[in-house]
């Protein structure tokens, strides 16, 4: 069927290696569209060899802010996309050792322009719902293991996100992401 296109993710003039945007081909005529949304083939082609064993979906609505998450113990490759709406979906370095450790990337994703993130293992991630609401899916490489999801403050100025928060828009973000820690809580690199 259809090749993908890759794009590395830079920060600062930066690539940050293995972060990637997909842009999926669009097959589309007078009746709507169809694409595909993994190809195996395609990705292991654009060096994207992974296994994914889980896929999870969420709906949020405008203003929700999920994030920053990572896994501790279980790190997963995640590959994200937006079903409906629009979010400004965030990618965080987090390995140790690193040359783009605390850079961050972010991205707009929206059903409108059907482009994914490739997220690679021990990166943080997050998202801003822009649109009225947004519904969410995302493939991983591990199970989902309870208690094992770490966190970084969303605001944490180590890291500089600019979240762009509309005027007049207020954030929705629960406890506990509230009162995840700054970067430097991690250590150092």
């Amino acid at each position: 069927m259809g090749k993908i296109k890759v794009s590395d993710c830079q920060r600062d003039g930066v690539v940050i290696e293995g972060l990637k945007v997909i842009e999926p081909t669009v097959f589309g005529d007078e009746r709507g569209y169809f694409m595909e949304t993994y190809n195996y083939n395609d990705f292991k082609e654009a060096g994207i060899d992974v296994q994914f064993v889980q896929d999870n979906q969420s709906s949020s609505k405008k203003g929700v802010l999920r994030g920053l998450h990572f896994q501790i113990q279980f790190p997963q490759d995640k590959l994200v996309r937006v079903v409906s709406g629009e979010v400004f979906d965030v990618a965080v370095d987090m390995r140790k050792g690193s040359a783009t450790y605390g850079k961050w990337f972010g991205v707009l994703l929206s059903a409108e322009n059907k482009k994914q993130l490739f997220i690679p293992k021990n990166f943080a991630h997050g998202f801003l719902v822009l649109s009225e609401s947004a519904e969410f899916a995302y493939k991983c490489t591990d199970f989902y293991h309870p208690n094992d999801e770490g966190g970084i403050f969303y605001g944490d100025p180590e890291i500089g996100i600019e979240w762009p928060v509309p005027e007049g828009m207020e954030l929705i973000v629960c406890e506990r992401d509230k009162n995840w820690q700054g970067i430097k809580s991690l250590g150092e690199k």
